[in-house]
């Protein structure tokens, strides 16, 4: 096993492309994106059952080393002050085959 950081945003679908810019530029190498997903908080019930994505919330997360979620972290900051979201951090442990 090996010791990582695993963090997790949801984020307005419009501004998808600006986290997944931000994770390519600085160095992690996957992700993943949930599209549509549903939940309540701070700004009330999100259904994603809207027509359009501007109501509708991505989840995305990735996976990767200490020193590149460091980096990642300091990148996302302004993003989501500026456009809002959810962002979190945690230890993980990667088990390798």
């Amino acid at each position: 096993m090996k010791a990582m950081k695993k963090i997790e945003i949801i984020i307005n679908s419009t501004y998808l492309s600006k986290i997944i810019e931000v994770l390519e530029k600085t160095g992690s190498t996957g992700y993943t994106v949930i599209k549509d997903i549903v939940g309540k908080g701070e700004r009330g019930i999100m259904r994603g059952d809207e027509i359009t994505d501007v109501f509708k919330n991505n989840y995305i997360f990735t996976i990767c080393a200490p020193e590149i979620a460091s980096k990642i972290i300091e990148n996302l900051k302004p993003v989501l002050k500026s456009f809002g979201g959810v962002c979190i951090m945690s230890d993980v442990s990667w088990i390798k085959y």
